[in-house]
């Protein structure tokens, strides 16, 4: 009996962990990186380079969905995602040639790989909190939607898609609260619907070519992988489902309660 408990164990956990972080991407929009990859590293044991390589490839397949249903209904800013594309994966370039350069042993690359995952969690989790402010500002100006979804705020763009792609290539966190608070700055004359949308639609590429490049290296669980996404689907759908009936302010505090704990184990 307890070898059959620990059978169904082995072959369910990986989709159940999946299910759980689907709802609450479909809830709020965040939790790809910056909960899956702390469950994979402190709950499961799974080496950091590891977690973070297995983790993008599963933000790929999982925001492709999201990242379709946005184009379609138009909500995505077709020049604002071609310079963040263009900038976040030089940065993930960069970040990972650096790495290759320096040939860190294994155990050093997962110190960095922890300190900077834990670092994009406390970013994550000021981000969430100062979203609702950044929300009541934009509510009090008046807003149009440009054509010109870059203009004026072209550099900083750039430097913010740079720092994004080094970061996520890291620690897989940062392209989805960071982002999109930083996209609000930036870009205040373009309706949220359009920044979310751009934010899943740039993550895409930004994720898979970082997951690709750190499998290339052997960092990916393909294991991991497909038990993680088999649940992850239906999650999200749920999620979305729900998010119309669980207040944000609950999903939000929920979030921000347990990056800051996460990136408090990952740091200490």
């Amino acid at each position: 009996m307890s070898e059959l408990f620990t059978l169904v164990v082995a072959h369910i956990h990986l989709p159940a962990i999946g299910f759980v972080i689907g709802i609450i991407i479909g809830l709020t929009g965040v939790g790809g990186g910056s909960l899956m990859t702390p469950i994979l590293v402190g709950g499961l044991g799974i080496p950091p380079a590891i977690a973070v390589g297995t983790d993008l490839l599963f933000a790929a397949i999982t925001k492709s969905f999201g990242a379709v249903a946005h184009w379609r209904v138009g909500n995505v800013a077709k020049r604002l995602l071609t310079v963040l594309i263009t900038a976040s994966l030089t940065g993930a370039a960069l970040a990972f040639a650096v790495i290759h350069e320096v040939k860190p042993n294994i155990e050093a690359l997962n110190r960095v790989i922890r300190f900077s995952l834990g670092v994009a969690l406390f970013g994550t989790a000021f981000a969430l909190l100062i979203r609702p402010w950044l929300l009541r500002l934009r509510r009090s100006q008046p807003l149009h939607a440009s054509a010109h979804d870059v203009s004026g705020n072209l550099w900083p763009t750039v430097v913010l898609g740079l720092a994004i792609g080094a970061v996520v290539t890291l620690s897989s966190v940062g392209a989805g609260a960071i982002g999109v608070t930083a996209l609000l700055l930036l870009h205040p004359s373009l309706p949220i619907s359009r920044i979310v949308g751009t934010d899943i639609a740039y993550a895409v590429p930004l994720t898979a070519a970082a997951g690709l490049a750190h499998a290339t290296v052997g960092h990916l669980d393909i294991n991991l992988l497909v038990g993680l996404v088999v649940g992850s689907v239906p999650g999200i759908l749920l999620g979305a489902r729900l998010s119309k009936r669980v207040p944000e302010i609950a999903t939000r505090s929920l979030l921000v309660a347990a990056l800051s704990f996460a990136g408090v184990k990952l740091v200490a």
